[in-house]
């Protein structure tokens, strides 16, 4: 009974659809309406964060200051007058003299000629990405760039200027000055003041930031380091390194005793305790930025080092207590070389100066 059934149901339907003995087949469809169906769209794929990207941060565009806000007519007056050389007592050194903008802020010697020839006894350190530290001068002494730039002109050591009014002597003897000073600071009465003049500079200042693969690596970019440089990051995270060494500057940002588990070969600097008169801070320096760090040669707050591999070998033993191997020290400086950064030529050229009148001060070299 059953199967007479279900036989009844095929047949009933075969009728229905048009199937039976006599029905003609049914036409096939055209080639050209036969269409496959869309293939889906793919996922876009979720960028994965960079390797130890959490130990760094990219460079801005600037170092802003709320205390000094960066003016296009600040920073072509900062300009000027970072390489003016008649803000030195004989009219021989600027601030570019030691913080050569064409040696990526550096002057390559250990410590730098002044006044008279005479040395310091403190290495250089660039000025390139400066302003992003946490202060100034390699014992802090210094809050900012603004503060920085007020010393090495009244310094007897290094441009030798006897006093403010000495430097404002120059600049009110040349009218130009005068009229970027009142352009740079409007409404101000008068201008041209020694604080101003330290503004302008540290304007200009905190516009040198040095982009390097570095940043394209941290913004996303997998492939800006080469491989030998990303086993280097590695390597540098892995021994210890990004304890001193992180940020946005990758240094700068704390101070720390140089010779913190091995003592330091050289004793004579005390470096921070001479500035806060705090025996627990002897030998403790800012620590320094690792950017450009393979084009800024010599090393340490003594330019006791020319070689960066040595100089990494050191902080080792020194800093982490540890001996490095010989493809550590490699990899490590195979890292550095994706912290060189690029310098806009351009923004860094020498402006024309204004020129001197019968009433600008005459050099001296006493």
């Amino acid at each position: 009974m059953k199967r007479l059934i279900c036989m009844l149901a095929a047949s009933l339907a075969l009728a229905a659809c048009g199937g039976g003995d006599d029905a003609k087949p049914a036409p096939k469809a055209p080639e050209a309406t036969m269409k496959e169906a869309p293939e889906a769209a793919p996922v876009a794929e979720k960028k994965a964060e960079p390797k130890h990207a959490a130990f760094f941060a990219p460079l801005p565009a600037e170092a802003v200051s709320d205390t000094n806000p960066i003016t296009e007519a600040k920073v072509a007056l900062g300009r000027q007058l970072y390489y003016d050389t008649r803000l030195s007592k004989n009219h021989d050194l600027s601030c570019n003299s030691c913080h050569q903008l064409d040696k990526f802020g550096q002057d390559g010697e250990p410590t730098s000629p002044g006044h008279k020839g005479q040395r310091g006894g403190r290495n250089s350190p660039t000025v390139f990405n400066a302003a992003l530290h946490l202060s100034q001068f390699w014992d802090g002494r210094a809050a900012d760039v603004e503060e920085q730039a007020k010393g090495p002109i009244l310094n007897p050591i290094e441009m030798g200027m006897p006093g403010e009014e000495n430097v404002l002597a120059v600049v009110n003897s040349i009218p130009q000055y005068v009229d970027a000073f009142k352009e740079a600071f409007p409404g101000e009465e008068p201008a041209v003041t020694y604080d101003n003049l330290a503004k302008a500079i540290g304007a200009f200042e905190r516009k040198l930031l040095t982009p390097s693969p570095f940043d394209a690596y941290l913004q996303g970019d997998a492939d800006a380091l080469t491989a030998e440089q990303s086993k280097g990051l590695d390597t540098f995270v892995e021994v210890g390194c990004t304890a001193c060494h992180a940020g946005m500057t990758v240094g700068g940002s704390m101070y720390q005793k140089l010779g913190l588990v091995e003592a330091w070969p050289n004793q004579n600097d005390k470096g921070r305790s001479d500035v806060t008169g705090n025996e627990a801070e002897a030998m403790f320096f800012k620590v320094p930025s690792l950017r450009n760090i393979t084009k800024t040669a010599p090393y340490f707050h003594d330019g006791s080092v020319a070689d960066l591999s040595e100089a990494v070998r050191m902080m080792g033993k020194h800093q982490l207590g540890k001996e490095l191997s010989e493809e550590q020290v490699n990899d490590i400086v195979a890292f550095l070389g994706a912290l060189e950064g690029t310098v806009d030529a351009e923004y860094v050229a020498m402006p024309e100066l204004p020129p001197s009148t019968d009433d600008t001060p005459k050099p001296d070299p006493s």
